[in-house]
């Protein structure tokens, strides 16, 4: 545990360069703080101690701002800059070497049970306000823009931009974009349900 803390805040003073020494990041910055007590709930949570490890977690919310529950797994040296508003959910996994900025939810969709939240590979960056819902992966060495919905599987080595995400960039070349074209999620689901609408009526006009 101790030689993780010390990864953890080294990790933060080569990334950030506002931190100016060891001991103002270990004592001050609220995302080693809360990386540190995530650790010691996801222990009481693998030992089936759930409401200990919540009362830690929360405790933990209520310190810095940042929301990680007690199941998740999390990587070695994780950055978590300013990180008021972070959301990381039960089902999610972090690599190492991963950045997260404030604001950025790692959550489900309501939609799916058991795996429910994001696989987060490792060297990667999610920027501020960005949405990573489902349980899908995010490639190794990916970054995902600030305020994107990613949705969908990011295969490593791209940068997604947009709300729904889109890859913009993959093995440091940029992929050629449609700007008209571009597929409309909701339109998608209404042509669906209108064809499903038509196929049942066409059905019920058979039994008249």
């Amino acid at each position: 545990m101790f030689k993780r803390l010390i990864e953890d805040v080294n990790a933060v003073r080569d990334r950030d360069p506002a931190a100016r020494n060891f001991f103002e990041v270990l004592f001050l910055y609220p995302g080693v703080k809360a990386i540190r007590m995530h650790r010691r709930a996801h222990f009481y949570y693998k030992h089936n101690l759930h409401f200990l490890a919540r009362y830690v977690s929360q405790k933990a919310v209520r310190k810095t701002g940042i929301e990680i529950h007690p199941g998740a797994t999390i990587g070695r040296r994780l950055v978590i800059d300013h990180g008021t508003g972070i959301v990381i959910g039960e089902t999610t996994e972090i690599g190492d070497d991963v950045l997260i900025y404030q604001g950025v939810t790692l959550g489900g969709t309501g939609k799916d049970t058991g795996k429910r939240h994001p696989t987060i590979g490792n060297n990667v960056m999610i920027s501020a306000g960005a949405k990573v819902l489902g349980p899908f992966k995010i490639g190794d060495n990916s970054r995902v823009a600030a305020g994107a919905v990613v949705l969908e599987e990011v295969p490593p080595n791209s940068t997604v931009v947009g709300v729904p995400a889109r890859v913009v960039r993959q093995d440091g070349k940029r992929v050629a974009l449609d700007q008209i074209h571009i597929p409309d999620p909701v339109k998608i689901k209404m042509d669906a349900l209108e064809s499903r609408i038509a196929e049942l009526e066409a059905k019920l006009g058979e039994t008249k």
